[in-house]
């Protein structure tokens, strides 16, 4: 029983051992491949091509290879000069992206061209298709448009190499130039005259520019200071109506100072000779009103006197009635006349009063009429006065003419003569000469005031001691000019 059951273990794991051996024979047969990449199964089937997938590889009777369709991208520069429609030699360096179509024709044409090849031999093969192509491309076309316009240069190394790398199972996906350079500098000298033009239509925007902000700078600063000079005018015109008015109103105040003083002036010489005349009215009330005073009195004490008297008659009537009688005619005739007296001292007084009053009076009259007589006789004697009189102000002012004439001379502190020795008037006598003719200068001055020459005035005032009488009638005028009239009383 136990060496059964043993058999049976044994058998089942070499069945098991089997059937791993199985499985791993099989997954070695079996070759897979991802969707960058094409697996070319080739045998006694024929050739098939398997992409994104698996197939299993029956030993003995198939084999396989893996095609890459990844995207090959490499440099395209010749190391030749390539020279274009106009006889140019330019150095073009592109970039190619290149890979192998994905359809089934395609993969099989790759892999008949290229799947034994390595990958630089195969990259050695599309650059010289490519460079061949882009040489005969840059031969039709001029290096204005290789630089350009290099997208047309893209295109047409596309539609040109589509035949040639299709045939190949291959496909341009782009084509990009990176450089275009010549040893001539051609291509450095192309972009001149548009660098000069673009740079001259700079200049003259920028002059133009410039001239048209100078234009308009002048045309501003001439509208400011028109602006400005119109403003000053108005300022002026202003500060001179201002002054105007300004004058006008002090002109219009000193007028009204001077009427107000003026009135001043006389309201005040009018009441000091209405207090005068008041003063000298009260005193005479004053002493009216004391004499009035003095009378009413001696009236009392005559009354007093007359009670006394009458008392004394009474008296007397008791005694001796003759003898009051005679004393009483005598108290009467010492009050008549004590009466009489006060009357005539109060008369006295009054009449004192009024002389007095009228004496004032008399005096600021005469003195008025004395001041008018001397103005008077002053101005007679102005008439009477002779072109010698008027001589002899002028040459007893002529010292003081001089003086003020020379006065400049006094106020310098020091001066400092420089003299060379040339001439007859120099040094110090160059200051006396120059006084000398300031000197000269005043009779020129007295001419210019008297508007008669000197030469002429002294031919009319007589000699010195000449004792030839005037006329009478001339002597007479003369006293009469002279002789102070006497008011009339």
């Amino acid at each position: 029983m136990d060496s059964r059951m043993t058999t049976i273990l044994i058998f089942a794991g070499l069945g098991v051992v089997a059937i791993m051996c199985l499985f791993g024979m099989f997954a070695r047969l079996y070759r897979k491949v991802g969707p960058h990449e094409a697996l070319l199964v080739y045998g006694f089937r024929g050739t098939r091509v398997v992409k994104g997938g698996g197939r299993v590889i029956v030993p003995m009777i198939e084999s396989c290879r893996v095609l890459s369709l990844e995207l090959m991208s490499f440099d395209v520069a010749p190391q030749q000069d390539l020279y274009t429609n106009q006889g140019v030699a330019v150095t073009v360096e592109a970039v190619a992206q290149i890979k192998v179509k994905s359809d089934t024709v395609s993969i099989e044409t790759a892999a008949e061209q290229f799947l034994t090849k390595t990958p630089d031999e195969r990259e050695g093969l599309i650059r010289l298709v490519m460079e061949g192509h882009l040489r005969g491309i840059i031969g039709q076309l001029t290096v204005e448009q290789i630089v350009k316009e290099p997208e047309m240069v893209a295109d047409r190394m596309r539609s040109t190499c589509a035949d040639d790398m299709s045939k190949m199972g291959l496909e341009v996906i782009s084509f990009t130039i990176k450089e275009v350079r010549d040893k001539n500098e051609y291509i450095s000298n192309m972009g001149r005259p548009d660098v000069a033009r673009i740079k001259r239509d700079a200049d003259v925007a920028a002059a133009e520019a410039e001239r048209d902000t100078t234009i308009k700078r002048a045309e501003a600063q001439r509208a400011s200071a028109i602006a400005r000079a119109q403003a000053d005018q108005e300022r002026v015109l202003a500060e001179t109506l201002s002054l105007a008015k300004q004058s006008e109103a002090q002109r219009d105040l000193e007028v009204k100072k001077a009427t107000y003083a003026e009135t001043v002036k006389r309201q005040q010489a009018q009441a000091d000779k209405a207090y005068e005349i008041q003063q000298n009215i009260q005193q005479q009330q004053v002493m009216a009103e004391q004499v009035k005073v003095q009378l009413i009195e001696k009236e009392q004490q005559t009354k007093v006197q007359e009670a006394e008297i009458l008392r004394h008659q009474n008296e007397l009537i008791a005694t001796v009635l003759k003898q009051a009688e005679v004393e009483k005619q005598r108290v009467l005739n010492i009050a008549d006349a004590e009466k009489q007296r006060l009357i005539m001292e109060a008369e006295g007084q009054a009449s004192a009063i009024r002389v007095q009053g009228e004496a004032e009076a008399d005096i600021i009259f005469k003195k008025g009429e004395a001041e008018a007589k001397a103005m008077n006789i002053k101005a007679e004697a102005y008439q009477e006065y002779n072109q010698a009189a008027v001589v002899d102000k002028l040459i007893t002012n002529l010292p003081e003419i001089v003086r003020a004439m020379a006065a400049p001379l006094a106020n310098v502190d020091k001066i400092t003569i420089v003299s060379t020795g040339n001439g007859t008037s120099a040094g110090a006598s160059k200051i006396t000469g120059d006084m000398a003719q300031i000197a000269a200068q005043v009779p020129a001055l007295f001419e210019a005031l008297s508007g008669m020459s000197m030469a002429d005035l002294f031919s009319k005032i007589k000699l010195i001691g000449d004792t030839t009488p005037k006329p009478a009638a001339v002597v007479q005028a003369d006293a009469s000019a002279v002789k102070p009239k006497t008011a009339s009383k």
